[in-house]
């Protein structure tokens, strides 16, 4: 595994009804939810190393850390963009990104964890 320093994504998205807090279960305000901003940041992160694994390998949620520090109203764009910042053995830790067209809408930190994807899949078969 080689995954390189800054390698980095950019996912785009538009807010609908469906990303909505209310929708979301996470709130009763009609603005884009947490549980669906944290999924498009995690998104952005397989992105940015998905090119750099070896055949066979993937990547799982390890830790998240996510300020969501703005709202974001049903119809706005959202540019979720994820940078690795530090490789510690199988760990990748990557900066993450939400903008809209209002500025920042979410920053912080995902770390991933490079696993083989046949034995992970094996682990938890019953």
């Amino acid at each position: 595994m080689t995954v390189t320093i800054g390698a980095s994504a950019t996912s785009s998205f538009t807010v609908t009804e469906a990303d909505t807090a209310i929708a979301m279960g996470s709130g009763d305000v009609p603005v884009l939810g947490t549980p669906r901003l944290l999924a498009w940041c995690e998104q952005a992160t397989v992105a940015a190393i998905a090119a750099e694994l070896d055949e066979g390998t993937t990547s799982v949620g390890f830790q998240i850390r996510i300020d969501h520090l703005a709202p974001t109203p049903v119809g706005a764009a959202v540019d979720v963009t994820a940078t690795v910042a530090e490789v510690d053995g199988r760990r990748v830790t990557l900066t993450v990104a939400a903008e809209d067209g209002s500025g920042t809408a979410a920053s912080g930190t995902i770390t991933r964890v490079v696993v083989d994807r046949q034995s992970f899949i094996e682990r938890i078969a019953p």
